[in-house]
């Protein structure tokens, strides 16, 4: 991630161009047709008009107003522009509403209020709550927000939030808790200095208390220097509430001695001396923007054991709102909460800093940089980026919302919630829950060829908290245990492997050397093959000593498949191994076939590829195959050698697997368009809904699926080695942790397969 510097013509050039603005509102209904037409307006928006008059409550159900936040604002404290007004404050209203959409998947409307009457701001709230599911109030000054926001909570009946006090309160508040466990101090006896008493410092001094710190250990500074009881110059009652009975008048004074150092205020009002004064391991969250209170660099040189957040992406720890609000209003919408109530925040809190401790993915660590992130003085709260809080925190906030009954829509299952979460994340993880539900029915054990990597290791982790598979990791003992005690993995749930001490291992190597003796392989080949761990993995399935095998992840493609097919042969029925890919878009999941092995198969390969690959779509994900198998001819339209080898591959497939739903040869829209294949060619068994495609070759299969991949903003699982006679799945080279997982429970699958027949 580039932390680069935005020039001022950047800046305007991203907010103009052809499309001006940030936003836009886009139909999630089709209105191509007159009957389309009918159903969007008149007559048909008469039925739900008719059913929510008659229950208010269904207005969540036949209109957007569920998945819909007002994003209003004055424009009298913009970020740190001060009181620029509503017109000039706009351009951060559109940019609350695309952080909305992008990590939480909610629907804005940006609303600037040409009024500075606190009064006037709260009536026309008012009356426009018919149209909000909520409201995130947004750079109102203080303390009119603090009375805007008070009497809205009050008097409506959907969440509101300011997030300026709230969003920086729950996000610096799951640091505090994070950086009191690595200082080793208790929240009950930590000396806390709140530096900022406008919106967010009033609010951060209000939730920390809900923490756990004393009121007699806190101490508010503003620009007049100590809150103090008997203070009377820059008061408000917000102020009164925690004005202190101390001699400090200074921000030095308030300092000496304190462990925690909390600032919401300016740039560079904390200086070297100041920090020297605090207590050993001090706290010092500096969340000034774009310039703290102390500067990263001067805060960490003068006291190296500092734990330290600021505002900045540039440096660790980011305290960034994002974090916040897009989930918690995710969690609130979605059980139609009535508020954003105290419990609700406090479990955003929770679940923040419950989550820093988990395993990062690598897709977070590749977006900030590529060095390890882990839990520690460096990382106390996730990165903004990382897709797991919309899993953590809206679940957390949704459920305490039901618990303190608030939430008129209560879901009966957390879990079916949070598949739904990922369904918003991810076609790919809605669909492999299909998968991880039958894995976990009937464990088996699988074998990581590549136990010693640390990408394995970490999956192992996962697989075993979810109760996937029982890894079995190939490696040097002493290696692999040292990675399982670095990522925490439970080691009475992992079994480790050093094939060179395996006491089967002369027994492996004789048993090898008579499979592959008429192949020229000699007692010692035989050993030294058998020191390869995919060769020892691939013997250790075939003994009964594991149920299926995982590699690939540091080896070529055809290194891995070898040794499963020289000691496990194919299966039944079939002569060749074949590799599937599954496409994933927004509407439909397509197979294709064969993407990673058979380079110019022959009419009889091309008949087994398909029905491969259609024992993958049913087997794995329980889709039911229809296969169209292509060409850039159709039906015959070419008679060339490629075109008769396709149409002949149909009639060999026909033959073989009667019931198997194929034709061809066609061209790839008639496979996939019902439109064109009804007009043209109405007597195909396949009607524009193929969901299995065979191409004719491995280039045309490869550059199909990459294409349809990359273009088609799709997502992809594989490649899903098939026709193996054993539970064996590779790899591709460098994959993702989460892929690791996902085919593991597909090889977990296979491994049931073949045991029940």
């Amino acid at each position: 991630m580039s932390n680069g510097k935005i020039t001022r013509e950047e800046a305007l050039a991203y907010h103009s161009g052809k499309r001006k603005g940030k936003l836009s509102v886009v139909p999630t209904k089709p209105c191509l047709t007159q009957r389309d037409l009918s159903m969007a307006y008149t007559p048909g928006v008469a039925e739900p008009c008719r059913e929510i008059a008659k229950n208010p409550e269904l207005v969540y159900e036949y209109t957007n107003k569920g998945n819909l936040v007002g994003v209003i604002s004055n424009g009298t404290a913009v970020l740190g522009l001060g009181n620029i007004g509503p017109l000039a404050g706009k351009p951060v209203m559109e940019g609350k509403g695309v952080l909305f959409k992008r990590f939480a998947d909610i629907d804005v409307f940006d609303i600037e209020v040409a009024s500075e009457d606190p009064d006037e701001v709260i009536r026309f709230c008012q009356l426009i709550e018919p149209t909000l599911g909520g409201i995130n109030l947004e750079d109102i000054k203080a303390p009119e927000c603090f009375y805007i926001e008070e009497t809205l909570k009050k008097t409506l009946s959907i969440p509101v939030f300011h997030d300026d006090q709230h969003g920086t309160a729950i996000i610096s508040g799951a640091a505090f808790l994070n950086a009191l466990e690595i200082a080793g101090k208790r929240i009950d006896e930590v000396k806390v200095v709140f530096c900022g008493a406008g919106a967010a410092g009033i609010a951060c001094a209000k939730l920390y208390l809900a923490l756990g710190v004393k009121k007699e250990n806190l101490i508010l500074v503003d620009t007049k220097g100590v809150v103090y009881k008997g203070r009377t110059e820059g008061m408000n009652p917000y102020k009164e509430e925690f004005a202190a009975d101390t001699d400090a008048r200074t921000l030095a004074d308030a300092l000496r001695g304190a462990d925690a150092f909390i600032g919401v205020s300016g740039p560079n009002l904390v200086t070297p001396e100041m920090l020297l004064s605090m207590a050993e391991n001090p706290i010092v969250f500096a969340m000034a923007n774009p310039d703290p209170e102390i500067p990263y660099e001067v805060a960490v040189a003068t006291r190296p054991d500092v734990i330290m957040a600021t505002g900045r992406s540039d440096y660790p720890n980011q305290v960034n709102n994002v974090l916040g609000f897009p989930f918690i209003f995710r969690g609130a919408l979605d059980v139609a909460a009535r508020e954003i109530n105290e419990e609700m925040k406090m479990a955003a809190v929770q679940a923040l800093a419950n989550l820093a401790k988990e395993d990062v993915p690598d897709s977070v660590i590749r977006a900030y940089g590529g060095k390890p992130i882990k839990f520690g003085r460096e990382y106390l709260i996730p990165k903004p980026f990382d897709y797991r809080v919309l899993l953590w925190e809206a679940p957390a906030v949704a459920e305490a919302a039901i618990r303190t009954g608030v939430a008129r829509k209560p879901f009966s299952s957390k879990e079916d919630y949070v598949r739904e979460l990922e369904s918003r994340l991810s076609r790919t993880r809605q669909v492999m829950h299909f998968v991880f539900d039958r894995a976990k029915q009937d464990p088996k054990r699988i074998v990581f060829a590549e136990g010693e990597h640390p990408k394995i290791v970490r999956a192992a982790k996962v697989l075993v908290e979810e109760g996937i598979c029982r890894p079995v990791l190939l490696g040097k003992k002493e290696n692999v245990e040292q990675l399982l005690a670095e990522y925490e993995v439970p080691r009475e749930k992992v079994e480790v492997v050093d094939p060179a001490t395996h006491p089967r291992f002369e027994e492996y190597v004789k048993k090898f050397h008579q499979m592959r003796w008429r192949r020229g392989v000699a007692e010692d080949d035989a050993r030294k093959l058998m020191k390869d761990p995919v060769y020892f993995g691939n013997m250790m399935v075939h003994e009964g000593e594991a149920d299926g095998l995982i590699s690939g992840l540091t080896m070529h493609y055809p290194d891995t498949i070898r040794p499963a097919l020289q000691i496990h042969h194919t299966q039944p029925g079939v002569t060749r191994v074949a590799g599937v890919y599954l496409l994933l878009f927004e509407d439909r999941m397509v197979f294709i076939a064969d993407t990673t092995v058979n380079q110019d198969p022959t009419a009889e390969e091309l008949a087994e590829i398909a029905f491969m690959a259609a024992r993958v779509a049913r087997n794995y994900f329980g889709v039911e195959p229809r296969v169209a198998m292509l060409s850039y001819s159709n039906f015959g339209s070419n008679t060339d050698e490629r075109s008769l080898k396709v149409r002949k591959a149909v009639e060999i497939a026909r033959q073989r697997w009667p019931e198997l739903a194929i034709d061809g040869e066609m061209q790839a829209d008639v496979a996939v368009e019902p439109q064109v294949a009804r007009e043209i060619y109405p007597f195909s068994t396949i009607q524009g809904d193929a969901n299995v495609l065979v191409c004719p070759d491995l280039e045309a299969a490869n550059i199909a699926y990459k294409l349809l991949w990359r273009l088609g903003k799709g997502e992809a699982i594989g490649p899903i080695l098939t026709g193996v006679n054993a539970a064996v799945h590779v790899l591709q080279r460098g994959v993702e942790v989460g892929d690791i997982v996902n085919m593991a429970a597909m090889c977990v699958l296979k491994a049931q397969r073949l045991q029940d027949h």
